[in-house]
């Protein structure tokens, strides 16, 4: 059945998503698919999300619409059958086992369209030893050795917020599955289950690490590589203000612009003498101390040296050249970033803001052609907690 024309114009217009309320990657995955122009009804447990911050600034489900079924209660699992039935895509965080209990499984609803595209998001599978374990995210990179080689040398590995596992390893991974398994399902009409669990996208994002380290090209050590803030002339480095400066001046006609500009030409052969690149990082250190933030970001701009302020994130969305891509948008008073990739035929946008829960029943029951949800009731959730991630 075909969606009505609402003046969704991204490329997955026409695709419809069921999303089971959960926690971090999986919204975030289903977020992606609404920017994207996928009408995706999020099926909201009684008493709404579970988050940490008030449902109305959970951007991450922007662009969505929802319901409330209770799928502890009689029927509940029969309300999202009802929809899997005209989806193309489900998504779900449980951990193992739990869909399947509640009546919601790859079986379950692939025997009501076996075109549909299970997509399940966890930390560690759905099978090995930790498969039923819990978890969060610095766990599951932990693991993989992508939380390893990220620090200084002489400190513990540097916590990446939870951008790393849940959102690059996790979400995204799911994402490209889905959309995978969605063409192979139009071509040939059937459906099949996407296991995405974090630990193997963290993984596979340290794919070329991996190979240099086999080469000999890596050191299996925090701090002593080219790109994890062993070089001095990649790394970040603190300035008279307390800001930080970051610099990628890698290759040799960046690295002399970027010499030049700091003012220490006379150091530009230490560059080639690995036994001189403790002597160059204090030089650096140094100089970029001299001056504070916004006047180094005035020295360097315009330039070839690779070099960038390092941006809080109220600062981000005012850099001139983020504010000119439109990279930030407001809606509903909320500065996000916007829908990315951009599209030049079917361009993507925020639409709608954050879906509350149950306030798109009449609409999804009229649109889906299922029968009318109830009102979303008050009071503490009694649904399975969804895998935290």
């Amino acid at each position: 059945m075909a969606v009505p024309d609402n003046g969704v114009h991204g490329p997955l217009a026409g695709v419809r998503v069921v999303e089971l309320a959960g926690l971090g990657p999986g919204p975030f995955a289903a977020m992606l698919l609404a920017d994207l122009g996928a009408d995706v009804v999020r099926v909201d447990r009684p008493g709404g999300a579970e988050v940490g911050i008030d449902a109305a600034y959970d951007v991450t489900n922007r662009n969505k619409r929802s319901v409330v079924v209770d799928l502890k209660a009689d029927g509940g699992a029969e309300r999202v059958l009802a929809l899997v039935e005209r989806a193309d895509v489900l998504i779900e965080g449980f951990r193992p086992g739990v869909a399947e209990r509640l009546g919601v499984g790859p079986d379950a609803c692939r025997a009501r369209n076996p075109r549909l595209v299970y997509g399940r998001m966890t930390g560690w599978g759905q099978r090995g030893p930790l498969a039923h374990s819990a978890g969060h995210d610095i766990a599951y990179i932990a693991v993989t050795g992508t939380l390893g080689m990220i620090g200084r040398a002489d400190e513990p590995p540097a916590v990446p917020a939870n951008l790393l596992g849940d959102y690059a390893g996790g979400a995204l991974y799911l994402v490209v599955g889905v959309l995978a398994a969605l063409h192979r399902a139009r071509a040939h009409g059937q459906g099949q289950v996407v296991d995405a669990a974090i630990v193997d996208g963290a993984a596979h994002l340290a794919t070329m690490v991996y190979g240099a380290l086999a080469s000999g090209g890596w050191q299996d050590a925090r701090g002593a590589n080219l790109l994890d803030g062993g070089c001095p002339f990649y790394g970040t480095y603190e300035t008279a203000d307390g800001g930080h400066m970051a610099v990628g001046a890698l290759e040799q006609q960046f690295y002399e612009e970027f010499m030049a500009l700091l003012g220490l030409r006379e150091l530009v052969p230490a560059r080639a003498d690995l036994a001189r690149w403790g002597e160059l990082r204090e030089a650096v250190a140094a100089r970029f101390r001299t001056r504070t933030r916004d006047v180094w970001t005035a020295v360097f701009e315009g330039s070839d040296a690779c070099v960038a302020p390092v941006l809080s994130l109220r600062e981000a969305p005012h850099h001139p050249h983020l504010a000119a891509r439109a990279t930030f948008v407001e809606h509903g008073g909320i500065t996000q970033p916007a829908p990315a990739p951009r599209f030049s035929a079917t361009p993507t946008a925020v639409r709608t803001g954050p879906a509350r829960p149950g306030a798109d029943a009449a609409s999804v029951a009229r649109d889906w052609g299922v029968p009318a949800f109830g009102a979303a009731p008050d009071g503490p959730s009694t649904a399975t907690p969804a895998q935290e991630t």
